[in-house]
């Protein structure tokens, strides 16, 4: 069974607001990390990402980091993921 995506985040960032809202209204589950509140995620995104702006999605190793919805939807396509209204 694989791990649900992590999802790292700030806090008032209007991509990282953007990307959870368009999860959360297609039923994509995901672990959300405020990088601001959480110094190790804020490593561990930095790590896996090689860079550090968010909203950076790691789903299981394969990275989408500093995106808005045109990058989301075929990276969700790409891994096969059903959006509830598609």
């Amino acid at each position: 069974m694989q791990s649900l995506p992590h999802l790292y985040i700030k806090p008032g960032c209007p991509w990282c607001d953007s990307a959870m809202a368009f999860l959360d209204s297609h039923g994509v589950s995901y672990q959300k990390h405020d990088i601001t509140q959480d110094s190790g995620a804020k490593t561990r995104m930095e790590e896996v990402s090689g860079q550090g702006k968010v909203p950076t999605l790691d789903w299981n190793g394969t990275i989408l980091a500093d995106f808005g919805e045109e990058e989301l939807v075929p990276f969700l396509r790409d891994r096969k993921v059903k959006l509830e209204d598609s």
